[in-house]
């Protein structure tokens, strides 16, 4: 290499240095963009250090002053195939599936039951709200529990133990006793269940929406011609049921009851 050619040489790489140094600093002042995962791994431990659950916590997508903001919570049980200690499995279905694509307006909690439990402890997802109640921006008249087969026996018996806490719920394909028909009040139920359901046969939902009628409580049931155990995709696709959720506090649920009194 002669000498001018060594010249230019060294001119285009200091250049280029220049030019790359340049674009650095140009985007080194640029808001860099953050990938954030739309749902956190949390863990619930009693006070007792007795069993918990590992739960799946999504957030609405907006800006939320706690002092002046709270939300509704959602509390979401799981069917018995997503039993285990992997909180991806939570995601397969419900709200815990959906919220990973699409925002709804509740802090929703979506805890995992462990394999070695054949079904939802009402106490410790009580336990579990009554944590979420103290660390987040909660309205506490507006917590709403809702699940799907496992889990709909899991709403069915964590509402028969726990009424007050909650403003509404919606079991989906589930069922219980019908001798719990009487505890449960003024509770708002929208029950869900498909009428081919070789799983989880439809007239355990039936037993208990009559007993529940029978006893003057506020039921409604929606059931699915032709459909099998899977009754939760369309519960859970239709917005109708967030809006009722909504559409329920404490604040209404308790001014309800006492005109019943009275």
């Amino acid at each position: 290499m002669n000498k001018s050619h060594l010249i230019v040489f060294l001119l285009t790489t200091v250049l280029a240095a220049i030019s790359a140094t340049g674009k650095n600093l140009v985007n080194s002042n640029q808001k860099q963009t953050v990938s954030v995962a739309r749902q956190t791994t949390e863990s619930f431990i009693p006070k007792d250090k007795s069993q918990g659950y590992n739960y799946l916590l999504y957030k609405p997508n907006q800006e939320v002053e706690e002092d002046k903001v709270n939300l509704p919570l959602l509390v979401f049980l799981h069917g018995r195939g997503e039993r285990g200690n992997n909180l991806n499995q939570v995601k397969k279905h419900g709200p815990a599936k959906i919220v990973e694509t699409k925002d709804l307006p509740f802090i929703i909690a979506s805890p995992q039951c462990p394999r070695t439990d054949l079904w939802w402890k009402p106490k410790i997802v009580a336990g579990l709200i009554d944590e979420l109640l103290q660390k987040h921006p909660v309205d506490p008249t507006k917590v709403y529990l809702t699940g799907l087969s496992q889990g709909g026996f899991g709403t069915w018996a964590t509402a028969a133990q726990y009424p007050d806490k909650f403003a509404a719920i919606a079991p989906v394909c589930g069922g219980g006793k019908k001798e719990w028909a009487g505890k449960y009040g003024t509770l708002p139920i929208w029950n869900f269940h498909g009428d081919a359901d070789k799983v989880v046969p439809v007239r355990l939902s039936r037993v208990m929406v009559d007993a529940i009628k029978q006893a003057n409580g506020n039921v409604k049931h929606t059931e699915y011609p032709g459909v099998g155990h899977d009754s939760w995709t369309k519960t859970y696709r239709n917005s109708k049921l967030y809006d009722w959720f909504l559409s329920h506090s404490r604040r209404t649920r308790d001014s309800e009851g006492s005109k019943k009194k009275n």
